[in-house]
């Protein structure tokens, strides 16, 4: 990893950013302010190596003017885990050009990330408000990050291994408001592959999303990416059976003697 978290940290705690105009205190509105600053304080410490999802495609595609389309644009990316994880859309892709750049989509898999010798951090932003007690936030959709597990694994071998060229950290911030400013009184460091997958909580009907405070997430797993991608893809494996057994449990088995 290239940010000094330890130090990110302590810039961050303390600080604070203006109550959003909007009045609301919840989600995106109150996140977003949050997530600016952090990334300016990040791009402090790397300046030329600190980018917005959107703003590094487009850096890419226009240090690459003269390769045009979709499948001569993915070829630009290293890694096809990256690649997946980073890119847009086949469309969107065609018809980028100088003229007609990416903008910043809220779901971009990065709020930030830091690019430095081949080396992809991507960087996601969680904001908790310490005077409501919440349901623990959407994090990543558990089949998208079965998919980048399927991609590692896939890669994994010889001199192109996709087990050391990225990583996934997620950056807490809790705070409370104080007159007419959202005080940040803690923040929170993670990184996703060191945390115990069969810990990780998969809400299904959210969207498959997986669920959790950054504060309270592990960070005792002590094997290596590819041990990691492994032993996620069976525990993914195991809750989807799960599941799929609930559901025929529930919706199949109760009707279908009206149907045969």
């Amino acid at each position: 990893m290239n940010v000094n978290y330890t130090e990110l940290i302590k810039k961050i705690k303390g600080s604070s950013v203006p109550k959003p105009l909007s009045g609301t205190l919840s989600g995106h509105a109150a996140g977003e302010p949050f997530d600016k600053h952090v990334y300016n304080e990040i791009k402090k410490q790397l300046p030329k190596n600190t980018f917005r999802q959107y703003e590094y495609l487009n850096d890419l595609y226009s240090k690459n003017a003269k390769t045009i389309g979709f499948e001569a644009r993915q070829a630009l990316f290293n890694s096809p885990t990256v690649l997946f994880l980073l890119s847009r859309g086949k469309n969107a892709t065609d018809k980028w050009s100088v003229e007609n750049p990416f903008d910043e989509k809220q779901n971009d898999t990065a709020d930030i990330l830091v690019v430095k010798d081949n080396f992809y951090e991507i960087i996601d932003i969680k904001t908790r408000n310490l005077s409501k007690s919440a349901q623990a936030p959407n994090i990543i959709s558990a089949y998208k990050l079965a998919q980048v597990c399927a991609k590692m694994l896939d890669n994994g071998a010889g001199d192109d291994s996709q087990f050391d060229n990225f990583t996934i950290n997620y950056f807490e911030i809790d705070w409370e408001l104080e007159k007419e400013k959202l005080i940040c009184k803690d923040a929170h460091f993670v990184n996703l592959f060191k945390c115990n997958p069969d810990n990780l909580y998969i809400n299904w009907a959210a969207a498959m999303q997986l669920q959790f405070h950054v504060c309270d997430l592990d960070q005792e797993f002590k094997g290596n990416m590819e041990d990691w991608a492994k032993a996620y893809l069976k525990h993914f494996v195991t809750q989807a059976k799960k599941r799929a057994n609930d559901m025929i449990a529930k919706f199949v088995k109760p009707f279908e003697k009206y149907i045969n």
